[in-house]
């Protein structure tokens, strides 16, 4: 199954999964690097962004806002993400301010018209979550705190043999216990030779694959299960984007892990 796109290091805009690609009914995911003074004009249109800055600086300049110099990390494992938050209907403008600017564009369509965000590093949540080899740490950058119609987007950090565990999805509309969700996760890893792996499978196991992942992957989720881990010797990074009507961080987990779920607060 192609759920999986390779990087393309390379200058400007790229599209790495497109509107409705394999069954996703709402994430649209793509990469842009600029060098620096190098600039773009985007029109959002229909569609809501939720961008994040992988690395370097910008400016970012709306009719009506104006985002100076935004960007304090020099890649991924560098600190806490700026993200920014556009609104349907919305042309803006990004400048590259240094070498090495690469953003995520995070994107799905919208009837809501509210108005642009900036989520700075202090503003990002940081938690941890799990124990023993499967506790990381994570970022919420888009989240309940912001007014938008389906984006919900965050960082999850795996030092060398962790997992992100136990296997979760997103499949049916069944709150409070699930909701229903597309989701994307786009990889970096340190060393950028190193590797990490990736599972997906569905309950019936009509679809059950695993993936190496490299620097610079994309993996794509209309439905099933989904964790990941790193080598036992290199990190990985995850940024994760949902894309649904109902914005919780709620999935429900693998009937057969269930139990790990329960018993987390007992092993700390």
């Amino acid at each position: 199954m192609e759920i999986m796109k390779k990087y393309e290091d390379s200058e400007g805009l790229v599209t790495v999964v497109t509107e409705g690609e394999g069954g996703l009914k709402r994430a649209i995911f793509k990469l842009l690097k600029l060098r620096n003074g190098k600039k773009i004009i985007i029109e959002t249109k229909n569609y809501e962004y939720g961008i994040i800055i992988l690395s370097g600086s910008c400016d970012l300049i709306g009719d009506e806002f104006m985002y100076k110099n935004v960007g304090k990390r020099s890649d991924v494992f560098s600190g806490k993400p700026t993200g920014i938050y556009i609104p349907i209907e919305t042309k803006f403008e990004i400048r590259s301010l240094s070498e090495n600017m690469e953003i995520a564009l995070c994107i799905a369509k919208s009837k809501i018209k509210t108005n642009p965000v900036l989520i700075s590093p202090e503003e990002v949540v940081e938690v941890d979550l799990g124990v023993l080899n499967w506790r990381r740490k994570a970022y919420f950058i888009i989240d309940e705190r912001v007014k938008c119609e389906n984006l919900y987007i965050g960082e999850t950090y795996l030092s060398p043999g962790k997992w992100a565990f136990p296997p979760h999805r997103h499949d049916y509309d069944n709150y409070p216990e699930e909701v229903e969700m597309d989701e994307i996760y786009h990889y970096r890893i340190n060393p950028k030779n190193g590797f990490g792996v990736q599972f997906f499978y569905t309950d019936d196991k009509s679809k059950d694959y695993s993936f190496t992942i490299r620097n610079g992957d994309t993996c794509y989720f209309p439905e099933g299960y989904h964790p990941a881990a790193a080598s036992p010797v290199d990190s990985m990074y995850i940024l994760w984007f949902l894309a649904g009507k109902k914005r919780f961080f709620i999935s429900k987990p693998d009937e057969q892990y269930k139990w790990i779920k329960n018993c987390e607060s007992l092993l700390n």
